[in-house]
């Protein structure tokens, strides 16, 4: 058993349970979870396994916008090895700053956002992302 996590008693509402597991570090693979259900009488069942990915990030990385061409909607996501400061701002071919996507700290990890451009002209973006001293920026094509 790797942990315990408290029960609401009996509900006909939907409940919804996070446990972390941070007992050990682990190798990039595949690990598989499942639950023990234990009910007051003492019964127990055991849920299907669950597969988790474990990755492990140790480099900045920009990847590059999907769907490009877009209209209106494109996703971009990025990856950080450590708490950082991130930025990433769009802009245009002139350098005019359209759009700021981010503008916060992050944990270390794997993230996406969505850039919604529905009231921009058709046209080369760029979008910039800056983290502690990794700068990197990538084009985009909004295609209307």
């Amino acid at each position: 058993m790797i942990g315990f996590v408290e029960g609401n008693g009996t509900t006909t509402e939907i409940q919804n349970y996070i446990f972390i597991d941070n007992l050990f570090e682990v190798e990039p693979g595949l690990l598989y979870y499942r639950l023990k259900q234990v009910d007051f009488d003492g019964s127990f069942e055991y849920s299907d396994a669950v597969e988790v990915e474990v990755t492990i990030i140790n480099e900045f990385k920009l990847l590059q916008n999907y769907p490009n061409p877009f209209n209106p909607t494109t996703k971009i996501e990025y990856q950080i090895p450590k708490l950082s400061f991130v930025t990433i701002k769009v802009y245009d071919v002139l350098g005019n700053e359209i759009a700021t996507l981010v503008n916060n700290e992050k944990q270390a990890g794997s993230y996406e956002i969505s850039w919604y451009s529905e009231n921009l002209p058709s046209g080369v973006y760029f979008y910039r992302l800056q983290a502690g001293n990794f700068i990197d920026t990538k084009k985009m094509i909004l295609l209307k």
